[in-house]
């Protein structure tokens, strides 16, 4: 029933990892490019909207540079990319313009969603491009990101350019044909799972570790971009890359790969680029009062709940919430920045103006400037 839900996507983001789009670093795999162009220009002529979220410069870069193991040094790295890129994006453009259909290339870093000018112009950028018929082929920038702002997977980009641009399924396509209880290359034992909440704490569990030496990902990222995809309402399948017509049959409604639905509720937008942040400022630690309050109570975060501030960060910065024990429960916009909310934690608001001598605000987060994450 959910997977004849799938039918109505009007708008999709699919992602292929470096396995897969380099044949396992052996180099660009264009059969598989080609076959995926394909598959993307039928669902274009069914008025489907495609976002394709391309892993391999770094591993096409390797190749063209003989380099058979992932430099560790970041301006290693930088520099395959930057080879790899040219190599890349010239395949998927001859491969799409095959079908008449045009690409654009998009690098993304983790500060350009982090901002939110700059997340909005992003938007309304790839809006623009869908608009026009244009394939946009995303990438993570590797040739300026640094450790601070990577997103670290194109797994978990998938699910932010997903929620970015209002997606309605995330397909990630890897080398496996879906999820399994345990690792089916290692454990003979292993069951298939065909479909399941992605909000389900049992997949994180069952998921492995990292993926091959090309590879950044693995089976754990998948899950974990599955539930960020999940938080604005997206579905996403996990699905062998390797299948003729995965996209279409996945839409299809055809029983391919592991879904991982989304449940009814989901956030809003602007909670959902809260929720999105990979990175984060700096945090406070809030008391059993305050951790009710935000938890169950629906509340602002008042000054006088905090008990420990941590970080440097300034007003309209993303900061998380944790309670005593640092689990993280929410993260929001703060309206004071970390030396100002030293000075007021464990104060009432009444008293903010005689501590700084001005009160821009009564809370230190705002509930509608709040996401709960815990």
């Amino acid at each position: 029933m959910i997977r004849a839900r799938l039918a109505t996507t009007k708008r999709l983001v699919a992602k292929v990892g470096s396995a897969l789009v380099t044949n396992g670093g052996a180099g660009i795999d264009r059969t598989a490019i080609t076959r995926w162009a394909s598959d993307v220009a039928a669902l274009r002529a069914s008025g489907v909207q495609v976002i394709f979220v391309s892993s391999g410069a770094v591993a096409e870069g390797m190749a063209r540079l003989g380099w058979s193991e992932r430099p560790k040094a970041m301006s290693e790295l930088q520099a395959a990319a930057a080879v790899g890129q040219m190599g890349l994006v010239n395949v998927y453009e001859q491969a799409f313009a095959a079908h008449g259909l045009h690409t654009a290339q998009v690098l993304l870093t983790h500060e350009d969603l982090a901002d939110r000018k700059r997340y909005l112009n992003a938007r309304s950028t790839l809006l623009a491009l869908l608009k026009h018929n244009v394939i946009p082929i995303i990438n993570e920038n590797d040739t300026v990101t640094t450790d601070e702002i990577r997103f670290g997977d194109n797994d978990t980009l998938g699910a932010l350019v997903a929620n970015l641009v209002d997606a309605q399924t995330l397909v990630l396509l890897t080398d496996q044909r879906g999820l399994y209880t345990s690792d089916p290359r290692r454990d003979a034992s292993a069951q298939f799972i065909s479909e399941g909440r992605a909000d389900d704490p049992k997949y994180e569990a069952m998921a492995g570790g990292v993926g091959t030496g090309i590879s950044r990902g693995g089976m754990l990222t998948k899950i974990l971009a599955a539930r960020r995809a999940a938080n604005t309402g997206i579905h996403t399948v996990i699905a062998s890359g390797h299948e003729p017509n995965v996209l279409q049959r996945v839409l299809g409604g055809e029983s391919l790969g592991t879904l991982l639905y989304a449940p009814e509720a989901s956030l809003g937008k602007r909670k959902s680029w809260l929720a999105d942040h990979l990175q984060l400022r700096g945090k406070v630690t809030l008391d059993v009062g305050a951790t009710k309050a935000l938890l169950h109570g629906g509340r602002s975060l008042l000054p006088i709940g905090v008990i420990a501030v941590a970080g440097e960060f300034e007003r309209g910065e993303v900061i998380g919430c944790v309670d005593e024990a640092g689990r993280e429960l929410a993260r929001g916009l703060t309206n004071y920045s970390s030396s100002e909310a030293l000075r007021i934690m464990r104060k009432p608001s009444s008293e903010i103006e005689s501590v700084l001598g001005y009160a821009d605000e009564d809370e230190l987060i705002h509930r509608d400037n709040l996401v709960v994450t815990g």
